[in-house]
């Protein structure tokens, strides 16, 4: 059986979505139990020179559904405005994301295997096929997003392990 674009990108997107939205809720019944200022992990960054707890999450939702649009319009350029989310409002937007990654049907993203799509960005354009995209930009944009959401709340001390960054496995029913 051979794989789908579906299988490969929104069925990828969910689990690391919905990991994502389970880490945050540990994350917060941690700071509430030991009487921690959620809003002070926002802007914490694990370097200097890298971004923020807030710009993680919000990449992770970015490159997620924001490749469900590039798929359709041959189009992805990073996001050049951020909103100043709180931690719920990160909470909130991953809950959104997850809820539009669901809702995408297989044949309506399996029926885009045959687009391309460019990554643009000042001037500067990447192209890819669709599976291409998706398997060498998006992907590791997701899962690089995600884990280092995760090592920020590690860092922090909320007691996370890897099974709450692996999220829900697709085991054979």
């Amino acid at each position: 059986m051979a794989t789908s674009l579906y299988d490969l990108s929104v069925a990828s997107y969910i689990q690391t979505v919905g990991a994502v939205g389970a880490y945050l809720d540990r994350g917060l019944a941690h700071c509430s139990e030991n009487n921690i200022d959620p809003e002070s992990i926002v802007d914490t960054r694990l370097f200097p020179d890298m971004a923020a707890f807030r710009f993680q999450i919000q990449s992770v939702a970015h490159h997620s559904v924001g490749t469900l649009a590039a798929l359709k319009s041959g189009e992805f350029s990073p996001q050049t405005e951020h909103a100043p989310h709180d931690y719920k409002a990160l909470q909130v937007l991953i809950g959104e994301t997850l809820a539009t990654l669901q809702a995408v049907s297989a044949d309506e993203i399996n029926a885009l295997e045959d687009n391309d799509v460019a990554f643009s960005f000042r001037g500067f354009k990447m192209p890819f096929t669709a599976a291409n995209f998706v398997l060498s930009f998006s992907l590791p944009n997701v899962h690089f997003h995600a884990t280092t959401g995760y090592d920020i709340l590690r860092m922090t001390g909320v007691p996370l392990g890897k099974r709450d960054y692996m999220g829900g496995l697709r085991l054979k029913v």
